[in-house]
């Protein structure tokens, strides 16, 4: 066996777990994808004189991390619009562009997936990636953010913790506590993002796609809750309230039967869809990545991201043609809730 073949067969299957690791540190897909090549990179570099005295999985976790906190001190947080303000009243208003801010990125599950990855490496990808959770982690510091995914998400042990970051057991205790507190002010409570059983699920989601198809608002504001939120990263402003919510929509989007195209995909570990809109000469262009937040009161939450760069990495084309089939992930969906 070859050095490479070698490195290959002890690291490889550490890639996805690696890679939303990196996510939840950066909340950029794009970023991740970066840093877990930067990390194999180093890694490769420094194998021959890797002599085991930890596991491969805690060297690389180590490399990993460090890059990250690295590449976290070169910018500031990435948030959504619901971090920078309050939801505004008036859906008729104009909107306030944020071109300038560096958002958060929804996470394609489908990046997960590695034909190297045994089903508990599997579970420690997908794991504490929902999206208001990586965008709570943005409110924290890049060594508290560490220390709460190690501590919480991947149940390490605060001496190894310690270890990789440099520091003690005690420091790595007192910073978990102050990390927990600060983000259990930026999460909503458990208790509110009860969800459906899965059939039940699925219905509603067939449901919503058929309603934005149809652009029937009436059998919209039935799957919403009555607290429901409504995010548009690059766009600033945001809503809430389903009365608010339902009136931008209608009044955006719900103009024309047939104007808007949803196809299934799956997000942080939630159910998304990829909107597709037509144009005048009856083509469908890519549009936005909804993230729903799926709770047994309805729809609490959509988050979309108007950035049709998103397509790619979801598998999907930028535009199909009016006259042709709808077009599928080149991954399928999981199961969804998992």
């Amino acid at each position: 066996m070859t050095v490479s073949e070698d490195f290959t067969g002890l690291t490889g299957r550490f890639r996805g777990e690696l890679l939303a690791h990196c996510y939840r540190m950066l909340g950029s897909a794009e970023e991740a994808e970066d840093l877990v090549q930067e990390t194999y990179l180093r890694a490769w570099r420094s194998f021959e004189g890797f002599e085991g005295r930890a596991s491969v999985r805690t060297w690389l976790y180590r490399i990993a991390t460090n890059a990250c906190l690295t590449a976290i001190e070169r910018r500031s947080r990435r948030p959504l619009p619901s971090g920078l303000g309050g939801p505004a009243d008036d859906p008729e208003a104009p909107l306030a562009a944020g071109p300038e801010v560096a958002w958060l990125q929804p996470f394609p599950d489908a990046l997960l997936a590695s034909e190297h990855q045994d089903p508990a490496a599997a579970a420690v990808s997908r794991a504490g990636i929902r999206l208001a959770f990586v965008a709570a982690l943005q409110y924290l510091s890049a060594r508290q953010r560490a220390v709460l995914i190690l501590r919480d998400v991947l149940e390490w042990p605060a001496a190894e913790v310690a270890d990789l970051l440099g520091t003690t057991t005690t420091a790595v205790n007192s910073g978990l506590r102050r990390a927990r507190a600060q983000l259990a002010q930026a999460l909503p409570a458990e208790d509110e993002l009860a969800e459906p059983a899965e059939p039940e699920a699925r219905a509603l989601l067939d449901r919503f796609a058929t309603a934005i198809e149809n652009a029937d608002a009436s059998a919209l504001a039935a799957l919403l809750a009555s607290d429901v939120a409504l995010e548009m990263p690059p766009v600033l402003t945001w809503f809430t309230g389903r009365r608010t919510v339902v009136r931008f929509i209608a009044s955006n989007f719900l103009t024309a039967p047939g104007r808007e195209r949803l196809v299934q995909v799956t997000a942080n570990g939630q159910p998304a869809f990829a909107v597709y809109q037509r144009e005048p000469g009856g083509t469908y262009r890519a549009h936005a990545v909804q993230v729903l937040t799926v709770t047994v009161s309805g729809i609490a939450r959509i988050v979309a991201f108007a950035d049709p760069g998103l397509f790619a990495s979801f598998g999907l084309p930028p535009e199909y043609p009016a006259s042709g089939p709808m077009p599928a992930q080149d991954q399928a969906v999981p199961p969804w809730p998992r």
